[in-house]
């Protein structure tokens, strides 16, 4: 048997289109966790490809994938599913199986979305960096 790539992290995904990669990565910098003070975003999820394989993460699963610790909570991965789900609404990807983001779901009021238009009033952080 074929080892999985994801080790049973992430949703995994088909993009819509090939050139929609890009537009992926750039829309998951703009949804996340805002700061209550500030105009400061942490990036929740991102995209990964691996082997022609392609799956949305949120950053503590890649710390796993990593080797590192992590803390993922229940609301971590209603986090990513409810990006997951936005995603898909937005034409921007298909799951593979759509059971796999189907519950847990996050209240979007948990969720800050911001436009691409404003995207330059907000420092945007991610809580991981691919290739680090």
């Amino acid at each position: 048997m074929a080892e999985d790539i994801f080790e049973g992290l992430g949703v995994e995904i088909k993009l819509s289109s090939e050139e929609n990669f890009l537009k992926v990565k750039e829309t998951l910098t703009r949804l996340g966790v805002s700061s209550k003070r500030e105009n400061k975003l942490y990036q929740s999820c991102h995209i990964l490809h691996k082997r022609g394989r392609y799956a949305i993460m949120h950053f503590k699963e890649m710390f796993i994938l990593d080797g590192l610790e992590s803390d993922i909570s229940e609301d971590d991965i209603a986090r990513r599913n409810t990006i997951v789900k936005l995603l898909v609404e937005w034409g921007l990807i298909n799951a593979i199986d759509d059971d796999d983001y189907a519950s847990p779901q996050l209240s979007l009021a948990r969720l800050k979305i911001i436009p691409y238009k404003e995207k330059d009033k907000w420092q945007l952080i991610p809580k991981y960096h691919i290739g680090k």
